[in-house]
């Protein structure tokens, strides 16, 4: 399976594209500011057609070019109805402060909208997706759970968006987030999964479970519902 992104706009969002090995079919993660182009871009050079935008919430560094993306090639995007609504009004997950940096810039939902709901099984473009609540950082986080066939066995990777990163957590101080609810999404979530799991976070660079759960400052102390609780 090829696994690839890269970071776009002022946040430094990291956009993911997912295909079967040969397919002439993807799924892209997270679209932010700046994505389109080079997403656009890195489609046509490598003859790729998306079938689907998977949205891990709703925060507009992370949805900034889904509306374009989805218009272009006449695809839905997925995202908890929890967060559907920052899709058109983005100043209301973030806070008066984000005013400033959109000016003018009006948003509107893609023309289909699908909704997720928690522990939901998608295929898109030849791939198996789960879908996994996280609520914390907003009330409709999710991480996307799948599997890349490597040359020896199947790699599960965890697409955590801004739940969980390399060496630190989402942030929890915007509207909707509650940093309590955050750890006890992780601790239930995401600790129970093998820690051979890669982490494929909205920002930074990659990790896996087993490195988060032994190195992880935000995590000490934090351990999954079969070892006891926080």
């Amino acid at each position: 399976m090829l696994v690839t992104g890269f970071p776009a706009g002022m946040f430094q969002t990291n956009c993911y594209i997912l295909a079967q090995d040969d397919a002439s079919e993807c799924v892209i993660v997270d679209p932010g500011q700046d994505a389109a182009d080079p997403l656009i871009d890195f489609l046509t050079r490598s003859a790729l057609t998306p079938t689907a935008v998977l949205l891990t919430h709703g925060h507009l560094d992370h949805t900034w070019s889904v509306e374009p993306i989805c218009e272009k090639y006449g695809i839905a995007a997925y995202i908890a109805p929890e967060d559907r609504y920052m899709l058109s009004d983005p100043v209301k997950g973030t806070g008066p402060a984000l005013a400033a940096v959109l000016g003018d810039t009006e948003f509107r939902e893609p023309a289909e909208v699908i909704e997720l709901t928690d522990n939901q099984q998608l295929e898109l473009a030849g791939i198996e997706f789960t879908v996994v609540y996280t609520p914390g950082h907003t009330q409709g986080s999710v991480v996307f759970l799948t599997r890349a066939d490597g040359p020896d066995r199947a790699v599960p990777l965890a697409l955590t968006g801004d739940t969980l990163f390399a060496g630190s957590i989402g942030r929890s101080d915007l509207p909707g987030g509650d940093h309590d609810q955050l750890l006890r999404s992780i601790a239930s979530r995401l600790l129970p999964l093998g820690d051979d799991t890669v982490v494929l976070p909205g920002h930074g660079g990659q990790s896996s479970i087993g490195q988060e759960r032994g190195s992880n400052p935000f995590l000490v102390g934090l351990t999954a519902p079969e070892q006891g609780k926080l």
